[in-house]
């Protein structure tokens, strides 16, 4: 039996447009910048604490 569906690989154009279409479905979702700020804040209170500890 023969397959009647085009592979897009098989022409550079056809193949471009298949890799470059937009599906709304597989959007990119944007992050908040909370988590990664929040994340360094503690590490550099963490860091104060022990430098701290170890002054006193």
């Amino acid at each position: 039996m023969s397959d009647h569906q085009i592979d897009p690989a098989g022409n550079t154009q056809q193949f471009r447009a298949f890799a470059q279409r937009k599906d709304p479905e597989a959007a990119p979702q944007q992050r908040s910048p909370i988590v990664p700020i929040a994340v360094g804040v503690v590490v550099v209170l963490v860091i104060a604490a022990i430098a701290a500890y170890l002054i006193l």
